[in-house]
C-alpha cells in the first residue's frame, strides 16, 4: 500500500536539461510556471469554499434543532485537529511529493465528502465526515507553498506569497455569498451538496492544468533559472537531504515562536469566522443574509491586505516581515474589539471587518508560513508550513471548543426563546489577538538559514 501511493504520489525523477537554447527554456519555464500559479491560486480558493460554507450553515442547523451551539463547536475542533495533524504530516509530504496529484486528490476528496454531508442530518455522522474532510483539506496549502518556492525565487517569493494568499479571501467572500444565497433560497443541505459539485469539478481541472516540480520536465529550478550567480549556493543545498533539512526546521526556536503567534491569530480569525454570522444576527439582529453580506466585506478587504503585505515588505522593508507584521498585529486587535465592543451599527460593523480583513488578509499570509518560510532552508518549505499549521490549526481547535462551551454555557431562555451571551468569548477573542503581535515581537532580528 505504501509502495503503492509513493508510486503514485512521489515527484519524478530529474530529466536532462530539455534544451541549450536559453529562449526555448525560458519559453517553456514561464508558460508552466504561470499554470502552477494559477492552479494553486483558483485550487486553494475552492478548498476555502468547502471549508467555510459550514460557517454559514451553522445558524440553520441550529434553527433546524439538528445541532446547538456546543455539538457545532465540537464538529469545529473535530475538524481542526484533524485539519492540524494533517497540515503537518502532509506538508512535510508535500517536500517529497508530485504535488499536481497530490493537491488535486485532496481537493476531489474533500469535495466528495462535502457532497455526503448534504445528505446527513445526525450529529455523529456529521462529526466524523467533518473530521475526514479536515484531513483532505490539509492536502491544500503545503503543496502551494511548496510549488511557489520550486517556480518562484527568493526575492520573488514575498509579492507572490500574497497574491497566491488572496485565494482562501477569494473563496470564503463566495461562500459567505453563494452559500447564504442557496440555504436561504433552497435548504441548508444544498448548502453542502451545491458547492461540493462544483469543487469536484474544479479538481479535475486543475489535475490538467497544474505540474510537478522543474526538474522533472528537463528544467532549472527557479533559482537557477533566474539567478545563474547563486547556483553554488543551490548545489549546496541540494547535497543536504531533505530529512536533515527538516529536521533543522523542527529544532529552530524561531519557527516555534512564530507557531505560537500564529496560534493566537488563528483563535481570533477564526472565531469571527467562525462564529461572526451567528454573532451578528444573535446580538446585533442581522438577517441570515445580512450577516453574511457583512463578512463577505471582511474577505474582499482581506485579499487587498494578502495582495499588498508581500509586496510592501518586499518593496518597503528590504523582504523583513517584523515591523509591518507589528503595524498589522495592533490594527487586527483594536478592529476584533471595534466588532463585538461597540454598539450595533451597520457603518462601524462594516468598517471593523473591513479593516480586520485588511490585517487579516496580511498577518495570515505572514504569521501563517511566509515569516518561517523566510528563516528556513529552501528545499524545506513543507516542513516550515508542517509546522506552523499544526500549532495554528491546534489554536483554532481550542479556539472552537473554547468559543462553543462559553457561548452554550451562557445560553439562556427568554420567552421560549435561546438568548446567547458572547461577552466573555469576546474577550477570549481580542486576548488571543493581543498575545499574537506580542510573541511575533520575539523574532524580531532572527536571520534566514544558511
Amino acid at each position: 500500500m505504501i509502495e503503492l501511493f509513493w508510486k503514485v504520489f512521489a515527484t519524478g525523477p530529474d530529466r536532462a536539461l530539455m534544451s541549450l537554447n536559453s529562449e526555448v527554456i525560458a519559453k517553456e519555464f514561464n508558460k508552466r510556471r504561470w499554470q502552477v500559479f494559477t492552479s494553486i491560486t483558483l485550487g486553494y480558493a475552492l478548498f476555502y469554499v468547502l471549508r467555510l460554507n459550514f460557517s454559514v450553515i451553522k445558524k440553520p442547523l441550529m434553527a433546524a434543532g439538528v445541532l446547538n451551539a456546543q455539538q457545532l463547536g465540537l464538529m469545529g475542533s473535530v475538524f481542526f485537529i484533524t485539519y492540524g495533524l494533517g497540515k503537518f504530516t502532509n506538508s512535510f509530504l508535500a517536500d517529497r511529493m508530485n504535488n499536481k496529484r497530490f493537491f488535486a486528490m485532496g481537493l476531489f476528496m474533500s469535495s466528495i465528502i462535502t457532497v455526503i454531508m448534504g445528505f446527513t442530518n445526525q450529529f455523529m455522522p456529521l462529526v466524523v465526515l467533518w473530521g475526514i474532510n479536515g484531513w483532505f483539506q490539509s492536502f491544500g496549502a503545503g503543496p502551494c507553498i511548496v510549488s511557489l518556492n520550486q517556480w518562484f525565487t527568493n526575492k520573488e517569493r514575498g509579492t507572490y506569497y500574497g497574491i497566491w494568499f488572496t485565494s482562501h479571501n477569494l473563496g470564503a467572500a463566495f461562500t459567505y455569498l453563494a452559500t447564504a444565497a442557496i440555504v436561504t433560497a433552497y435548504s441548508w443541505q444544498l448548502g453542502f451538496i451545491m458547492p461540493g459539485v462544483f469543487c469536484l469539478i474544479g479538481s479535475i481541472l486543475i489535475y490538467f492544468f497544474m505540474h510537478d516540480r522543474p526538474e522533472s520536465y528537463g528544467l532549472p529550478n527557479a533559482e537557477e533559472h533566474k539567478n545563474p550567480a547563486g547556483t553554488a549556493a543551490i548545489k549546496a543545498e541540494k547535497e543536504k537531504s531533505i530529512s536533515s533539512l527538516q529536521w533543522s526546521v523542527v529544532k529552530r526556536p524561531a519557527v516555534w515562536i512564530l507557531g505560537l503567534s500564529s496560534l493566537c491569530c488563528y483563535i481570533a480569525r477564526y472565531a469571527i469566522e467562525s462564529w461572526g454570522n451567528i454573532y451578528l444576527t444573535e446580538a446585533k439582529g442581522y438577517t441570515t443574509l445580512g450577516a453574511s453580506g457583512v463578512l463577505s466585506v471582511m474577505q474582499f478587504a482581506g485579499i487587498f491586505g494578502a495582495l499588498t503585505c508581500g509586496l510592501v515588505s518586499d518593496k518597503f522593508f528590504n523582504h523583513k516581515r517584523n515591523m509591518p507584521a507589528l503595524i498589522y498585529g495592533v490594527l487586527y486587535a483594536a478592529s476584533i474589539a471595534t466588532f463585538l465592543w461597540a454598539p450595533a451599527n451597520p457603518t462601524t460593523d462594516m468598517l471593523s471587518m473591513c479593516v480586520y480583513g485588511f490585517t487579516m488578509g496580511a498577518l495570515v499570509c505572514y504569521l501563517g508560513g511566509l515569516m518561517a518560510v523566510d528563516i528556513c532552508p529552501k528545499r524545506a518549505p513543507g516542513a516550515a508550513m508542517g509546522m506552523i499549521g499544526l500549532l495554528s490549526y491546534f489554536g483554532a481547535a481550542l479556539q472552537e471548543m473554547v468559543s462553543g462551551y462559553l457561548i452554550n454555557a451562557h445560553m439562556t431562555i427568554v420567552n421560549g426563546k435561546k438568548v446567547y451571551d458572547f461577552a466573555l468569548a469576546g474577550d477570549f477573542w481580542v486576548g488571543a489577538a493581543v498575545a499574537s503581535f506580542l510573541l511575533a515581537a520575539l523574532v524580531w532580528n532572527v536571520k534566514a538559514e544558511d
